[in-house]
């Protein structure tokens, strides 16, 4: 599989219950893909990392040098098709990236029905009853472009940006063009200490109010699509459907199934 100019992916490759418990995949088995240049050649690296506090642990796995340009957008791809499926990622086949599925939060609803700030004012105020409209700034041809702000006492905020888009994720390329349309409604969450979104093992207040906001969102983002259809993408740019954001609820659920990325 091609996952760039330069860049494939090789396998499947079947991986038991014993390797996969070394790098903390709960699964019986799994499928593993190794990424690496189809040329055979090696990637040119940055200078090791000055921090290792980011939320993939990509500093973490490469502490020697950092991955750039096309190499570091396919370790980025990698990371969030394991927090998708519950697998994990093996930075140079060592050292491993085991992203927490839980830290998906954020999500884009794109849908060709376009509402007023007040529509979405009040879906926003049914989770969050003193959520305000922040700013609502129409483009030159008239289309919405606007952002509410609902603030809670502990959990930080829900944000939800809304405007016209030229461009979709590539993950809605493959369905059909009447599925979704250009306006696109992101909703993101904005915690009281936004510095923690950047860490890999982040406090357990954050986490707490984390699982709280990633149930909230997901319910507006299904209540949002039984308003005006659409379609729902992950932060990661994967396509969430129903049952994947109805399971957002329960905090125990099964991430997925596992995968590995080498």
């Amino acid at each position: 599989m091609r996952l760039g100019e330069e860049h494939i992916a090789t396998g499947p490759f079947a991986v038991e219950r014993e390797p996969l418990a070394e790098i903390s995949v709960n699964a019986s088995k799994a499928e593993a893909y190794v990424l690496a240049r189809s040329d055979g050649l090696r990637d040119v690296r940055a200078a090791a990392p000055t921090s290792y506090d980011d939320r993939d642990g990509i500093a973490r796995s490469f502490p020697h040098a950092l991955p750039q340009g096309e190499e570091l957008r396919v370790i980025q791809w990698a990371v969030a098709a394991a927090r998708k499926t519950g697998g994990a990622l093996l930075g140079d086949g060592l050292r491993p990236m085991v992203p927490d599925p839980f830290g998906s939060v954020n999500l884009g609803l794109y849908s060709a029905h376009p509402l007023t700030p007040g529509d979405v004012l009040l879906l926003l105020r049914a989770f969050i009853a003193t959520a305000e409209v922040t700013a609502d700034q129409p483009t030159a041809d008239g289309s919405p472009r606007y952002r509410l702000v609902g603030p809670t006492a502990y959990d930080g905020s829900i944000v939800i940006d809304v405007e016209r888009v030229d461009r979709v994720p590539r993950a809605l390329g493959a369905l059909d063009w009447r599925a979704y349309g250009p306006f696109a409604y992101r909703l993101s969450w904005v915690p009281a200490d936004p510095y923690e979104l950047d860490l890999e093992r982040p406090s357990g207040l954050h986490v707490i109010a984390r699982s709280r906001m990633r149930s909230s969102i997901a319910r507006l983002a299904v209540s949002l699509q039984s308003r005006i259809a659409g379609v729902v993408v992950d932060d990661g740019g994967f396509v969430a459907t129903v049952e994947e954001l109805e399971a957002r609820n329960d905090p125990q659920a099964n991430p997925g199934s596992g995968r590995v990325w080498v």
